[in-house]
């Protein structure tokens, strides 16, 4: 009972929004007819009322059959705003490297970055261009004593995303998450091309990355 009252205060309180609509599955490898659907459809197709107790009995039920992953739409825009504003956030992105077709991803997965630049820069004005850059190369780096990367100067690794600002912007949904972006030509990694004229070259140039002790 413990573990149930514990769910469905998470449901009400916090990723669920007391909704089971906001908590929608992106991961469920044993039954791939839910993923891209919500904790209230499944409910719904199983004829079970759509509140906290069931999401609770659905999650159990998840974890039993080998668990599954899901996205939380809980976030507020003006809350999105007001952090990547602030001049000590970078942006960055946990979404987790899948298959192109593969699953129903977080759109995070295919857009974080021309999202920011696209709706957030371009049409939003949260950020300026340069802003949003830094937040995005330097700034990251520098925390994560990344000491090569995150600028263009003699010395450094030779990672560039050419963009055009005019068009860059995210097409991944939460409903169709496997979409490229647009307006990105070209990507250079370690001073490989791996997106040539908008198409994806066969060359895997990435590397670990570990951070780097600062001389004295």
């Amino acid at each position: 009972d413990s573990i149930v009252d514990g769910i469905v205060w998470n449901i009400v309180n916090d990723r669920g929004g007391n909704d089971l609509r906001r908590v929608q599955l992106s991961g469920v490898s044993w039954d791939t007819s839910l993923e891209g659907g919500t904790l209230h459809d499944w409910a719904v197709r199983e004829g079970l009322p759509s509140n906290p107790e069931t999401g609770a009995e659905l999650v159990i039920e998840a974890v039993r059959r080998g668990g599954a992953r899901a996205i939380y739409h809980v976030l507020d825009e003006a809350d999105i705003e007001r952090i990547m504003a602030h001049p000590h956030t970078a942006i960055a992105s946990d979404g987790r490297l899948v298959r192109p077709g593969d699953g129903h991803p977080h759109p995070r997965a295919y857009g974080t970055f021309p999202r920011v630049l696209g709706h957030y820069v371009r049409e939003g004005g949260v950020l300026t261009l340069e802003d949003a850059v830094r937040k995005m190369t330097s700034l990251p780096a520098d925390r994560l004593g990344l000491l090569d990367r995150g600028r263009i100067e003699e010395g450094f690794w030779a990672d560039f995303v050419v963009f055009d600002p005019a068009t860059v912007i995210d097409r991944a949904t939460f409903e169709e998450p496997h979409q490229y972006p647009d307006g990105i030509p070209f990507v250079i990694v370690n001073g490989v091309v791996t997106v040539d004229d908008g198409e994806f070259v066969d060359q895997r140039a990435g590397v670990v990355l570990r951070k780097a002790v600062s001389p004295e």
